[in-house]
């Protein structure tokens, strides 16, 4: 949609459908606990990520701790660290990241932005809850169970995943495919609503092209999601009935201490093919939602129209597409044929060019922009610096013949969390700065903001920055103590060292922005109605916060999302919701009204 400096109206359809009366809590039980509203829900989701994030936080210090100052710390034994590794990444990846954008921001933005009084599916919205819930909970119990959780590595790689002498080989492995199953049935619950919101729940007036970007990033996530995850759910299923049946889906014939194992036929790599085609989706099911926030939040927060809204829709559609045709891009290392080799390697190239498309018009959004260096806007420059740089090293390792050599080094740990950690959860702090007065009235303090801003930013890349040279070097992955080696430089043992003071300093500004969150709903600054001067619809409800139905009556979607420095109009942006008579334009002013070019 163009934005041609005057004022994007277009045709309002009639209304076809009457509204639906919601469903009302009877009980403060069924309003807070076993609530049908999303935007309680969204809470519930987020909060409970949260929770478990701070067990893969504390994971992560503990595996630094060790990599750092090995031999310090007696009650960190090599069993303990493996299954640190493998906890950590799975916590992350999955109940983390995964519930936090889908589960939280996509339960409390889709009905906003839409224009919608919730969910199409209510119950089965709190059902996809409370189900994630009880596999978060199946996961932690892993913790506590003979032999303590899995140690296999976070991928669950057969046949060591279920063979003695892997730690949690017993019933961690069980309880960890379990938790993967419960999780991939709750997020199916909660995903087919979104979709259905996103297509069926719209407001009048509010058409595909008029959707803001972040509301198209979880769609199309949620879309690759509902796709990607039933391989991994297959993968589970038979992996636990190898361990629990002693089947043999991806169990090889095995001699184990002198002793043959009733295994035999399984295909090890079959599961590794099951595993990153979930895998790859899974990095975009996560990055997707992040590229449609950050969007939003440039646009609010430079107060200038997105550039190029509809070639950033198609980039999303074609980056879920290609996301794909990629996934063995992991798997270099595994044996496989040099012509499919050649082949991933060419598609994770051609992956890479709408995924630079939204760098340039995040940029070419910024360039000439009224930019306010709000914290989501400081959050949102560093989501894009941070993308771009561990999007090159992501070229690096799609060549085969340079992964190879760097596949078992710190450099793919380090590119990961430059890509898949770092550079999400910015976009996760800019989300929440931003978001949290709709949620709560109040403003997050700003001091505190900033120390957390500068402190992650900074902290983050004198973390992984050391981490691309340790790997060139050669330091390898997944070990529990490098000791010495002959290609291991002696400042390899000290940049350890130093990466482990900076793991715990950021973490401790992590501490800090959740102190901020809970102490600013009593003591926060009051925000008044959208403070931050945005066009969309989450803003425009009947009552600030929003309250159970949204809004009172539905509203009417006259424009697009990015309505913003309109010559000729009092204000510097026009909602979307706004009708076009009611817009007040400055006196003496030449402006005219004229619909949107659909």
């Amino acid at each position: 949609m163009a934005n041609d400096g005057e004022v994007q109206t277009g045709y309002i359809p009639p209304l076809e459908v009457p509204d639906v009366e919601l469903y009302h809590a009877k009980s403060w039980i069924t309003k807070y606990v076993f609530s049908q509203d999303a935007k309680v829900i969204a809470i519930q989701y987020s909060s409970t990520a949260v929770a478990i994030g701070l067990v893969g936080l504390v994971l992560s210090w503990l595996m630094r701790l060790q990599l750092g100052f090995p031999e310090s710390f007696d009650f960190i034994e090599a069993s303990d660290y493996y299954q640190y590794v493998t906890m950590h990444g799975m916590i992350m990846v999955i109940y983390l990241l995964t519930a936090l954008f889908l589960g939280g921001f996509g339960n409390y933005l889709i009905p906003l932005m839409v224009g919608a009084r919730d969910m199409v599916f209510p119950y089965v919205n709190m059902l996809s809850f409370w189900i994630y819930l009880v596999a978060v909970l199946v996961l932690t119990a892993s913790f506590f169970v003979p032999g303590g959780p899995t140690g296999a590595g976070w991928t669950l790689y057969p046949p060591q995943v279920i063979l003695q002498g892997t730690p949690g080989y017993e019933y961690g492995i069980i309880l960890m495919l379990v938790s993967l199953i419960l999780f991939i049935i709750g997020f199916t619950m909660g995903g087919l609503n979104y979709v259905v919101t996103v297509l069926q729940g719209r407001a009048r007036g509010m058409t595909l092209m008029r959707l803001p970007l972040t509301i198209w990033g979880i769609f199309v996530a949620t879309i690759l999601a509902l796709l990607a995850f039933p391989a991994l759910l297959v993968a589970c299923i038979m992996t636990l009935l190898d361990r629990v049946l002693g089947t043999s889906f991806f169990m090889p014939g095995i001699v184990e201490m002198g002793e043959q194992l009733s295994y035999a036929g399984g295909s090890p790599i079959l599961f590794q093919h099951l595993f990153w085609f979930f895998g790859h989706p899974e990095v975009y099911i996560v990055a997707l939602p992040a590229f449609g926030i950050v969007s939003d939040l440039i646009s609010v927060h430079s107060r200038k129209a997105i550039f190029g809204y509809r070639m950033m829709v198609w980039a999303i559609v074609v980056i879920g597409g290609l996301s794909f045709v990629v996934w063995a891009h992991h798997m270099y290392v595994s044996g496989m044929n040099p012509y499919f080799g050649f082949f991933f390697a060419t598609t994770t190239l051609i992956i890479a060019v709408p995924t630079a498309l939204k760098v340039y018009n995040w940029v070419l959004t910024l360039w000439k922009g009224n930019i306010q260096l709000s914290i989501p806007m400081l959050f949102c420059i560093a989501f894009i610096i941070t993308f771009l740089n561990g999007g090159i090293t992501g070229l690096f390792l799609g060549n085969v013949a340079v992964d190879v050599p760097l596949s078992d080094t710190m450099f793919v740990v380090a590119h990961f969390h430059m890509v898949m950690g770092v550079a999400p959860i910015f976009v996760v702090f800019g989300a929440i700065y931003h978001w949290y007065p709709l949620m709560s009235g109040r403003m997050l303090n700003q001091g505190m903001g900033q120390f957390h801003f500068w402190v992650t930013f900074i902290g983050a890349y004198l973390i992984y920055f050391p981490m691309h040279y340790l790997g060139f070097v050669g330091v390898p992955r997944r070990y529990y103590e490098v000791g010495e080696m002959s290609f291991v430089p002696a400042s390899a043992a000290t940049l350890n060292q130093f990466i482990t003071v900076m793991v715990l300093i950021v973490g401790f500004a992590q501490v800090v922005f959740i102190f901020n969150i809970i102490s600013s709903l009593r003591n926060g600054k009051l925000s008044g109605r959208n403070p931050w001067k945005a066009t969309t619809l989450e803003w425009q409800t009947a009552d600030y916060p929003p309250g159970h139905g949204n809004f009172g009556d539905l509203p009417v979607v006259h424009r697009w999302a990015y309505e913003y420095a309109l010559p000729g109009v009092k204000d510097d942006f026009v909602p979307q919701n706004m009708a076009p008579e009611d817009i007040v334009l400055d006196d003496g002013a030449g402006a005219t009204n004229k619909p949107a070019a659909e």
